[in-house]
């Protein structure tokens, strides 16, 4: 029996149907738009590390334009707007033609990308603007986390009702990373994102301290896993072959590359609260767990190299495999770099330093973003029907970018490595060498400078990309529906293992990535949220008064949690400069908890009564005055902001829903105990010789500042 050029035989009775490449190109512009803006705003943040000290004119004192606002704005526009983006692009494209049909619902398609460019838009108002809920990658309000849940549903409904549809019977590889980041996504984000709102634009989350740190890390390390990841992967596994016109290199191996990657991931995120207050099996279990993944990540980047097997002169041609080739580099140095970070000894050092950032880096601009130009390269000539306008254009690209990535991550792991070094240096006599913070922090200033410097290399290569690809589509026809035959449920032989089986059988399969998915959380989150002997209370802990609590809204609002920790360890060098090591109990009334990531400030949860109100208000005002060389920048506008006294009540009322205890119907008089203890404060600052009005947000700040770490037995009571 022969065949014709469709592959099957004569005989065969094929469906004459079409892509859909509309939503594909909508998809791509969406990406190349947000990327710019991603790299953009993270150049601004970058060169705010050192401004306020080395270039006075680049802190403009206005309040959507102060780091603590941009850096959220930078993480969501480049994880969720460029990399989300661009998910969807190679989803959309990979797809329909991987089980040979179109998707479902233009509709839904349209629905979906819409929803998502609206949900950008509005994270790019609200952030700046200080609505946020403080949780890394997961900031946006309550209100823009439902619009969030209900497109996911509504790509989820369009893609899972595609595989019913489908006319190949087995689902590639390629399907199995976009049906587990669909399942295992849906699931963190609604597990960290319940909440009771206050207001429109506020809420307080479910969890409290050591049980919000576990969800929020359990989220936070999921969604790098489940969003920047497992779904690249599955690109990976399109596109590289593509691109090769080769083979993936071994079909067992990436069953073992899924399965295995997927169970382990999600049990490894307490490694990001190592030598904290949450508890010891915990921490554990992330440090086991995590160093586990080398062996699936090593196992999928082989499997993605090997590929390449026999193209290798190719490679030095054709900058979209050198781009792939870096990214799946990348992406190896990434995940062998993640386990060592999680090894507790290797932690001490790493955490809360620039380590962290170069490498989160070296995956967001080295896998991430390499990859998505590589598919970008291949894919807008594919669509338009024509070449790359300028292939040597792509080439000096490829340089750029790589030689930005490098230039952006090496001296910024020095300035990590720096930063955990100096902040454990101990003179000879005994006594903390850099007691004073500052000094640890000067040192760094030549690093940063660096690094915006590579920064802005990676944004001058994606301008060169946005020009290519602009040319290469005007010299091109864009074919919005390709009209391609197929035979219905193709089959390319008998089962031949019990994979197989399970290949063909999409509801099966997304029901046992579920399971596979949740046996870790559950065995993590649960035991911390019903077990209480695991979170144990300390009597002399209170619940915020409501000044307190509003200064402390305004604390989250003006992202402080960026660059100040509350979270002090039980090391020498740390208790020595800060004050006793940070417990359990001291948390339970924190909503959402305040532990940060990263120290561009000193920690700050034992700050109370350290310096006097006056400090406090000169300080935010200032830094620079008060101390010299602080690339801390100025907050003038919330010595002239009122705070909103209106909001206190509800807030209050949503404590007492979370079983915080205020008395009963203390919401009632709320706003008065608040109104008396600015009063106060005010009054202590007129004898400093500052004169402000009681109602000012700085005033509501200093006295959250006062209040932490005050609850513990030896700790010092605010200054007057």
């Amino acid at each position: 029996m022969t065949q014709n050029d469709t592959g099957y035989s004569p005989t065969t009775q094929l469906d004459t149907f079409s892509y859909d490449n509309g939503i594909v190109r909508l998809f791509i512009w969406a990406t190349v738009l947000w990327g710019v803006v991603g790299f953009l705003v993270g150049l601004i943040i970058a060169i705010q590390l050192y401004a306020p000290a080395y270039i006075p004119w680049f802190d403009l004192g206005i309040s959507w334009l102060s780091f603590g606002r941009l850096r959220p704005l930078h993480t969501n526009a480049v994880i969720f707007a460029f990399v989300g983006n661009a998910i969807f692009m190679g989803v959309y494209y990979s797809m329909q033609r991987l089980v040979k049909a179109r998707m479902w619902s233009d509709l839904l398609s349209k629905i979906h990308f819409w929803g998502w460019q609206l949900i950008i838009v509005s994270a790019a108002i609200t952030l700046p603007l200080g609505l946020t809920q403080g949780k890394e990658y997961a900031e946006l309000i309550w209100p823009i986390d439902v619009a969030i849940a209900l497109v996911w549903i509504v790509f989820g409904l369009n893609m899972f009702m595609t595989l019913i549809k489908r006319r190949e019977k087995h689902m590639y590889v390629a399907i199995w990373f976009y049906i587990a980041s669909w399942v295992t996504v849906t699931v963190l984000h609604v597990v960290n994102s319940i909440a009771i709102p206050s207001g429109l634009f506020h809420s307080y989350p479910v969890y409290a301290g050591v049980q919000d740190a576990l969800v929020q890390w359990w989220y936070g390390h999921n969604a790098v896993a489940f969003f920047l990841t497992t779904p690249f992967l599955g690109l990976m596994y399109y596109f590289m072959p593509k691109a090769a016109d080769r083979p993936v290199y071994s079909y067992k191996l990436s069953i073992i590359h899924f399965w295995s990657l997927i169970f382990l991931y999600i049990w490894a995120g307490p490694h990001h609260l190592l030598y904290s207050a949450l508890p010891d099996w915990a921490q554990s279990l992330g440090t086991v767990f995590s160093v586990m993944l080398i062996a699936p990540s090593w196992g999928g980047m082989i499997n993605g190299l090997l590929t390449l097997r026999g193209v290798w002169d190719k490679v030095r041609e054709e900058p979209i495999l050198k781009f792939l080739v870096v990214a799946v580099t990348a992406y190896g140095m990434a995940t062998f770099e993640g386990p060592m970070l999680s090894v507790k000894s290797v932690n001490a050092l790493s955490h809360f330093t620039d380590w962290t950032i170069a490498h989160v880096h070296v995956g967001a601009l080295g896998w991430n973003g390499m990859f998505t130009f590589g598919i970008l390269y291949w894919l807008v000539p594919k669509l338009w029907n024509t070449n790359i306008y300028s292939k040597k254009m792509a080439n000096m690209h490829f340089w750029i970018a790589t030689i930005g990535i490098i230039v952006y991550a090496v001296p910024i792991y020095w300035a990590g490595v720096t930063q955990g070094l100096m902040w454990k240096q101990f003179a000879p006599e005994g006594f903390l060498l850099y007691r004073n913070f500052l000094e640890t922090v000067t040192h760094l200033v030549p690093m940063y400078l660096i690094r915006s410097f590579g920064g802005l290399l990676f944004l001058i290569g994606s301008l060169m990309m946005v020009w290519n690809l602009i040319m290469t589509a005007k010299n091109g026809k864009f074919i919005a529906d390709e009209t391609v035959k197929a035979a219905p449920m193709h089959d390319h032989g008998k089962e031949k293992a019990n994979h197989r089986w399970l290949e063909g059988k999409p509801v099966p399969f997304i029901i046992a990535t579920l399971v596979v998915v949740l046996i870790g959380g559950l065995f993590e989150i649960i035991p911390l949220q019903v077990i209480k002997s695991n979170v144990p209370t300390i009597a002399s802990v209170k619940p915020y008064t409501p000044l307190e609590l509003i200064g402390r809204d305004i604390y989250i609002a003006e992202g402080c949690y960026t660059c100040h920790s509350q979270l002090v360890r039980p090391f020498r060098s740390e208790t020595e400069r800060y004050g006793e090591y940070s417990k359990v109990g001291e948390y339970v009334y924190e909503y959402p908890f305040q532990w940060g990531s990263k120290r561009t400030g000193p920690d700050l949860h034992r700050v109370g009564g350290k310096y006097p109100n006056a400090w406090h208000y000169q300080h935010m005002y200032d830094p620079q005055s008060i101390s010299p060389g602080s690339i801390m920048p100025r907050y003038p506008w919330l010595l002239e902001n009122d705070f909103d006294i209106e909001s206190i009540s509800s807030k209050i009322g949503v404590m007492i829903t979370l079983n915080v205890p205020y008395p009963k119907g203390y919401e009632e008089f709320a706003q008065s105990d608040a109104k008396t203890q600015a009063q106060e404060i005010t009054d202590e600052l007129k004898t400093a010789g500052i004169t402000t009005q009681p109602e000012k947000k700085i005033v509501a700040l200093i006295a959250y500042l006062q209040r932490l770490g005050t609850d513990i037995k030896g700790t010092p009571t605010a200054k007057k």
